[in-house]
């Protein structure tokens, strides 16, 4: 699969609306053949994932950002199904404690960066402070942030401080993987609705997220703004389209798949002195009464 057509060049304007299907699928017009496509990946990624552990040099972190409903939480589920707990950890980003409000807005996320060898992935992320905190300046009071650092400029400059961490973290061998899930507005309502109807999807939703939707377009704005700052060409920003979740989770697996054989991972290499050590090893256990 083609994967140009989900990256947000650098530096271009982009419309969400104008230049992106929320209903795309590519050239899957059967789910089932996008869920085979899917379980294939998820074995290729429990493989690499496995060297990754192995060779102990890269680190991957994938970021999910998205309105509500956009199955970001599903699509963590279904694409990392096969991963060994051991080398994944998942951290969702929420309202800031008071313990985080007193550090700078990056913070925690360097707290939750995955060591080598691992998996790590921000449900949502440090790009919350220049969406959320954008669409609702009243949250920036709340960041104790000294008076000259909330003049109009403090958004150009949290995207030069993004790409600047993003970049130190690539030159230090993490990778980062940006995935934005495109859900459309009625998409999002019908989704709501069947949260609400389904008694076991209630804990799912909150009125908050009503209210929130009265903002679609403040957040739609800031979205194509915050792309078109941050997507570089060492961690591109990928719009994937979520109305369809069966290729959301394909296109998504397809895409770390892609980056991770990039970077031709191989076990690591064993001397000569170790190998005859493995034989001993195996003459004393096969001399075992």
């Amino acid at each position: 699969m083609n994967h140009d057509a989900f990256i947000v060049q650098p530096g271009s304007k982009i419309s969400l609306k104008k230049d992106y299907d929320t209903a795309f699928t590519a050239n899957y017009q059967e789910k089932e053949d996008a869920k085979s496509k899917l379980e294939k990946d998820i074995e290729r990624l429990a493989k690499y994932q496995d060297i990754l552990y192995a060779q102990n040099t890269y680190a991957l972190l994938v970021i999910f950002q998205a309105m509500d409903a956009a199955g970001k939480d599903s699509t963590i589920k279904h694409v990392m199904s096969g991963i060994n707990p051991q080398g994944c950890q998942v951290f969702s980003f929420k309202q800031p404690s008071l313990e985080e409000l007193d550090h700078d807005y990056l913070w925690r996320s360097f707290k939750a960066l995955p060591e080598r060898g691992r998996i790590g992935i921000f449900n949502r992320s440090y790009y919350e402070e220049v969406l959320v905190v954008r669409v609702h300046p009243e949250l920036l009071e709340k960041q104790q942030l000294p008076e000259d650092a909330k003049g109009n400029n403090i958004w150009k400059q949290r995207f030069k401080e993004i790409n600047n961490f993003e970049k130190y973290l690539v030159n230090n061998g993490i990778i980062v993987l940006k995935f934005f899930l495109n859900v459309s507005k009625e998409e999002q309502k019908r989704r709501f609705i069947r949260r609400i109807e389904l008694p076991e999807k209630n804990w799912k939703f909150s009125a908050s997220d009503v209210k929130e939707r009265g903002f679609w377009d403040n957040y739609m704005n800031v979205y194509e703004d915050t792309f078109r700052h941050t997507s570089t060409e060492w961690a591109p920003w990928y719009i994937i389209p979520a109305d369809r979740k069966w290729f959301t989770r394909m296109a998504v697996a397809d895409i770390i798949c892609s980056k991770l054989k990039e970077l031709k991972l191989k076990y690591p290499s064993v001397t000569e002195e170790h190998k005859q050590n493995i034989l001993k090893a195996k003459d004393i256990l096969e001399a075992e009464e």
